[in-house]
Order: structure tokens, then sequence, then C-alpha cells
């Protein structure tokens, strides 16, 4: 599989975070599966895709209402991880494959309904995956996306992106919601749905999963000191320690237009 240099950056970071990220808090929140499960509202009969998997923790829980789940993921050490799980849960109408979410191998209108969650702010021109969901999931069918938000004032968001970058060079750009509005619509989708809330997690376990870097910490450390006005998506509060950062999260369900 040909790859740029960011797409083996995200390959190469996520091989380390496989296993840490599959035990998170957050990849395993109640509040953050259910969400999203609900508003995909899977069918017996359907057969659905989760598109950027990681550890498969969506697809397990879309197992359980679906007739049958695909996941697919670029980082071998998460298909692993997925496969893993699922046979120790005994599921069986779910399957795991190395694949590019943005080059998906599957033909037109193969699925009932995608899920994608945390992937677009890991990907260069993240239209290109809504465009890819939009084109395997058949008209009519339901796309649903996850993702945490970036500011609309630029000072904000280019703060936070640093900071995220520091943590995880994997990370490209958290979107608005007005851009991603504006992706989904160019896409071909429209959006029947969409909530915004906030999520905590704690903030050294989330700096950790991302690098063991003494010197990113140190920088990471600054850059909270030298925080703008006007960040809402991205907060940090709390005593070293014992700190939470607060996201903006973003769900949004759309339609496949079939255009």
């Amino acid at each position: 599989m040909e790859q740029t240099g960011h797409g083996r950056e995200i390959e190469r970071s996520f091989a380390a975070q496989a296993e840490a990220f599959n035990a998170s808090a957050v990849a395993n929140a109640d509040e953050l599966l259910e969400a999203i499960v609900e508003s995909a509202h899977p069918q017996p009969t359907e057969r659905w895709l989760e598109a950027a998997c990681g550890p498969g923790v969506i697809s397990r829980r879309l197992a359980r209402s679906a007739g049958s789940v695909d996941g697919i993921d670029v980082t071998p050490e998460m298909i692993a991880t997925a496969r893993r799980e699922a046979e120790a849960a005994g599921i069986d109408n779910a399957t795991f494959e190395v694949a590019d979410a943005t080059r998906i191998p599957a033909p037109d209108s193969s699925y009932d309904g995608a899920v994608t969650r945390f992937s677009l702010h890991h990907i260069p021109v993240p239209a290109r995956l809504l465009r890819e969901l939009a084109r395997v999931v058949r008209p009519g069918g339901i796309i649903a996306v996850l993702d945490h938000l970036a500011d609309d004032e630029p000072e904000a968001r280019s703060w936070a992106q640093e900071i995220e970058r520091l943590r995880d060079p994997s990370h490209w750009a958290s979107l608005s919601q007005a851009r991603l509005h504006e992706i989904g619509r160019q896409a071909g989708l429209s959006l029947a749905d969409e909530q915004r809330f906030s999520f905590e997690l704690n903030f050294e376990d989330w700096l950790r999963r991302g690098t063991t870097d003494p010197g990113a910490h140190d920088l990471v450390e600054q850059g909270l000191a030298e925080r703008p006005t006007g960040t809402e998506c991205f907060n940090v509060h709390g005593h070293v320690g014992g700190r939470v950062l607060r996201l903006q999260m973003w769900l949004g369900v759309w339609r496949d237009n079939g255009v």
C-alpha cells in the first residue's frame, strides 16, 4: 500500500498506540459509543463499515445490531488488536482488514451505512474520506462521523493544533463545525442530524498515549502557558498530575444522496 509521508507517520504513531488506545477511557466511553451507534441505528439485515476503525471498539458495538460489520484501518497493529478483541468477545459478524479509508477496496454502494470516529483530524484534505464513504454507501444510507472540533477563532485554532501536533505528530488538523458542514456538502451528503457536546478526559493520560518524549512534553507545557483568548474547543484545567482536558465533540449524521 503506497503511503505519503504523513500516511507513514499515521501508521508509525498508531502502531505504538494500539493497545493503549484500545484500553483508554476515551475509546470506551459509553457516552460516545452510545451516541454514535444510536445515531447510526443499524438494522439486523444491514451491512456496515467502520472506516479507520483502530482497535474496532465501534465495530464491536455495531455488531450487536447490524447484520455484519467490516472494519478497515491502515495500521496492521490496530487490525491485529481488533481481530483479537472481537474473537475474545465471541463476535462472528465483524471482520477487520488493513486498508486505507480514503481508498476503500469495495465496489460502489457496498454498504448500508458507515461510521468513522476520531479520524478526520488525522487526514490531509479530509473531504477525501467523506467522498469515499459516499461512494461505498448506498443511496439513502447513513454516514455518521464523530470527531473533536476546532475553534472558529483563528488564533485559538492554531494554538490548539500546535499542542495536538506536539503530542501526536500524526495529528493533521481539527475542523470547525462550519468546515465539517461544507465538506459533507461537497461530498454530496445531506446533514440529517448533528450533536455538539463537551467531553472530558485525563490530560496526563492523553499526553502519554501520544508521546513519551520529554522534550515534546516540555513544549506542550510551554504552549499551554501561552493560551490565547477565545479557546472553547480545547481547554486544560486543574493542577499538574490531575489535569482535565475538555474537548468539544461533534457528531454528524449524513444521508448519502447518491450523487
